[in-house]
This record gives C-alpha cells, structure tokens and sequence, in this order.
C-alpha cells in the first residue's frame, strides 16, 4: 500500500478520536466545573471553620499563656516557699541536733548527780552499817557481861535478880543476833530455868536409854543389875514400870525397833531379851561377852557384838543366822555411814558390812578411844579418849583438840554443829564446833559417872543414865528455857537497879506488865 495513503489514514483516525475525546471532554469539564464548586464551597465553610477554629485557639493559647505564666508564677512561689521550708527544716533539724545534745547533757548532769546521790547514800549506808555494827558489838558484849552477873547472882543465892539478868541477857544477845550457846550466857539460862529433873529408878548403873517408837515420852531404859524399865514422862514426873528384873543378868545395852516396836536387850553373860506386845523370851546367843546391839544390812538384821565375835539376828525369824570370830578384842561399838564400827584393843577401826566384808584401817589418833561420833550431814567425826581429850576432825582435814573434861569419855553425839559429850567426871558439856575457839558449856553435872545420854526426837532435852541407877532429864533447848524464865519473873528491874547493872545510856525496859505478863515492846 501506498505509504502517503497509510499516513492520511493514521491522520483521520486520530482526529477522529481527538474530536470524540474533545466532545466527552467538554461534558466532562462541566461535570468537574462542578465538583470544583461544590469542593469550593466545602473549601470555603472549612475555611470559615478554620477561621473560627483559629480565632478558637488564638484564644486557647492566649488562656494557655496566661495559664503558663500563672503556672510559672505559682511553680516560682512554691520553689520559693520550698526553699523557705528547707531553711525551715535546716533551722528545725540543727535546733533538734542541739536539742539532743542538750538533753545528753542533761542525762549526763544528771547521771552524774544520781551517782553522787548514790555514793553519798553508799557511803551513810556504810557509816549506818558501822553505827548498826558498833551497836550490835556492845549491846552482844552487855548480854556476855549479864550472863556472867547472872551466873555470879545464883552462886550468891540471889536467884530473883539472876533470873532477870539472864533473861536480860538472852534478850540483847537474840535481839541482835548474837550466839545464845556463848558459855556464859547459855549456862545463865540453864541454871535461872532450872531446867533439870532426876529421879532415881535402877538399883546399878544404867547403860542405855531408846526412846518408843514416834514418842518423846515413853522409853526403855537398862541396867548392869538385870534391870529393864518402862517410863512415861508428864510434866516433871516420871512414871515407871518394871519389864524384866534378875540381878543374875547385866543389860549393857537395849534397842527398839521402831517399826515393830519389838524391844531388844543385851546381857554380858550371853542372852537377849525380846520383848514383842505380851511376849518376852530370853534367847542364848554364841558370844563371849556381848555388849552392843545395832542394826545393819537394811535394818533386817541386827549385829550383835562379843569382844572376841559376831552374831547375826535376823529380826523377821528371830533366829542367829551367822557367827564370826574376831583375831582382836573389840573396846568399843559405834557407827558410821550407817554401818556398825568396831575399835579393837590394837589401834584399828573396823567397818562392817557383812559377815564376810569387814573393811580395816588404822585408828588415826593414838591412845585408848572410849567414844566416837560422825555426823553425815556436817561431816565431823569425834573421837573420844580415855584421859577426857576430845579430838574434832572437819570436812577440811584440820584437827582441833578440845579439852574440857578431866577423866573418860564415855559418849559422843553430834548434831548440826553441836557436839554433846559425857564423861565419867560427872558432867555432860556442848561444844559449838563452828566457833573459831571451842570452849565447853556444862549442861550438866553430877558426883556420879556418867555412862550413857541421848536426846528425844525435838533435840529439847537431854536424857542420861549415870553409874548410881539415876535417870535425869536436862532441858537444852533455849526457846523453852526462855519461857520458863518468862513465867518465873516476878518483877522489873528498880531503876537503880538498871542503871547499876545494865546502864544509864541503855533505855530502860519492862520485862513484865503490872499484871505480870510479858510486856509488849
């Protein structure tokens, strides 16, 4: 084809197409005409609305700025009132720190006055505990000074004026807690209580005294003439019934069970008397010389001891169930830790326990022992010596010789720190044996040998046999004495009186009512 034909044709096809385009173009145009106005105008009411939202926030931000420089204002106030809190605080805090210190200070100053307070309060605490102990020492050596007046008193005969200056006596050692067993004081009490009772009941010498079982008023006592009583104690009277009599045996010692209440006693010819409710019977027993009745072995068993041999009774079948020969001769019966101890003649001490263990050692003082104690719960062991020495050994080993008695001493009893010894010179003394210097206090004396004493079960009195048959009763508690003093006074001290014996800086003091009675003080 020809090329001019093919572009005149390319040519009215596309002015075709741009005269169709051209048409719908026109109408196209109005349409968008149009929509520009409708936009236009959409356009102009946002622009009014822009305007207001514009003029709306022009003031917001106005406000804002004024809220801004309020806020300002106020955050520079606040800042201002902080910092004048904090120089308040600052002020607050040093003021408190010096507060503090002021109050150490103070609690210092005042620790330091409490602890003059307390050194002046230690210091008159002192010089009051010296006053109080000057005191005390005179007013203990007045009564030791009246004890001994009072003692001069009975030996003149003049018993009324004794009685109150022992009671005196009594009243400023106790008053100020001093020792009432000091010799001359105790021994003032005794004497003015008159607190011995004897009475004569044994046609011999009496070997030993038992107490029945829970009483302080009924015992057994025996004597070398075959003899064995019964008695009852009322008041200062002394009821006695005779339980066995035969001049051909020789009680040298009697026992009582004190669960049974069975009563055993021993004769140096080699029987023993039991006596159980109506039934009494004499049984033979294999010993050459008994002498000592003690039980062992629980209580079950009683040890009988012959100079040369044992027996061993039982008390349920009433039978000897064992014998031993001894290769010594046995001086003396005693106990310790609950165990019979037997001296020999050969310086030795022997310990039983049973028939087949008897413990040995040697006897640790020289010469002939005639008595000896030991107490468990003190610890003291007392051994008595035929020339009347009495040798103390303490829990500490020490050894202290007491001398007081001039012959034999026949027996010792410990209780507490109280040792009582007798002897064959006829007196019965106290030892205090934790007194830095022992001295004996005679609570009895007598012309007779004294062979055995015992006290009752309240450690009031004292009740011993002596080689004449006599029984006697010494009182030795000092309560008691001192309310048998208490009744025995008649009158008070006269002023002269007082002032004579006891002083004029001393203020005077009844001892007794108008009426008789005690006066309250």
């Amino acid at each position: 084809m020809d090329k001019k034909v093919i572009i005149t044709g390319v040519a009215a096809l596309i002015l075709a197409g741009t005269t169709v385009v051209g048409l719908r173009g026109w109408d196209s145009s109005d349409q968008e005409i149009d929509k520009l106005k409708a936009q236009l105008e959409v356009l102009q009411q946002k622009d009014k609305r822009s305007a207001v939202l514009q003029s709306v926030s022009k003031q917001m931000e106005e406000i804002a700025y004024e809220q801004k420089k309020i806020s300002d204002e106020q955050r520079e106030e606040a800042e201002e009132q902080t910092k004048v809190a904090n120089e308040m605080r600052q002020r607050s805090e040093e003021e408190r720190h010096n507060a503090i210190i002021a109050q150490q200070k103070a609690l210092e100053s005042e620790r330091m006055a409490l602890d003059a307070y307390d050194l002046a309060e230690s210091q008159r605490k002192v010089a009051e505990e010296n006053r109080r102990a000057a005191e005390a020492l005179s007013y203990l050596a007045l009564g030791r000074s009246l004890g001994a007046l009072a003692l001069t008193q009975f030996r003149a005969g003049n018993q009324e004026i004794g009685d109150l200056l022992s009671y005196a006596s009594y009243l400023y050692t106790e008053r100020y807690q001093g020792d009432l067993y000091y010799p001359a004081i105790y021994q003032a009490l005794s004497q003015s209580s008159q607190s011995k009772d004897e009475w004569s009941r044994h046609s011999d010498a009496v070997y030993n005294l038992e107490f029945l079982p829970k009483s302080d008023y009924q015992l057994v006592s025996c004597s070398s003439y075959g003899e064995i009583l019964y008695h009852e104690v009322n008041g200062n009277q002394l009821k006695t019934t005779t339980l066995f009599k035969d001049k051909s045996y020789d009680f040298r010692d009697v026992l009582i069970n004190q669960k049974t209440g069975i009563i055993y006693a021993i004769s140096r010819n080699g029987y023993l008397y039991i006596k159980n409710g109506k039934d009494v019977k004499l049984l033979e027993v294999p010993l050459v010389r008994p002498s000592k009745l003690q039980t062992c072995l629980d209580e079950r068993y009683l040890l009988l001891t012959g100079e040369t041999n044992l027996a061993l009774f039982d008390q349920t079948t009433q039978t000897i169930v064992g014998t031993k020969d001894l290769d010594y001769k046995v001086v003396l019966s005693a106990r310790l830790e609950h165990m019979p101890l037997l001296f020999d003649d050969k310086g030795r001490m022997h310990l039983f326990k049973d028939l087949n263990h008897i413990e040995t050692r040697k006897v640790p003082v020289s010469g002939q022992i005639t008595a000896f104690a030991s107490s468990n719960s003190s610890g003291l062991e007392a051994y008595g010596m035929k020339d009347g020495t009495i040798y103390l050994y303490e829990p500490n080993g020490s050894i202290r010789k007491l001398v007081g008695h001039r012959s034999r001493i026949s027996r010792i009893r410990i209780y507490q720190n109280r040792l009582f010894t007798s002897s064959y010179d006829g007196t019965i003394n106290l030892w205090i044996a934790t007194s830095e210097k022992i001295e004996p206090i005679t609570l009895y004396t007598s012309n007779n040998w004294i062979l055995y004493f015992t006290y009752d079960r309240s450690k009031n009195y004292l009740w011993l046999g002596d080689q004449k048959g006599n029984l006697s009763q010494v009182l030795i508690s000092v309560p008691l004495m001192v309310e048998r003093i208490k009744r025995k006074l008649k009158r008070n001290f006269t002023k002269d009186e007082w002032n004579y014996y006891i002083g004029e800086n001393i203020p005077y003091e009844s001892f007794i009512s108008p009426k008789g009675k005690e006066a309250k003080r």
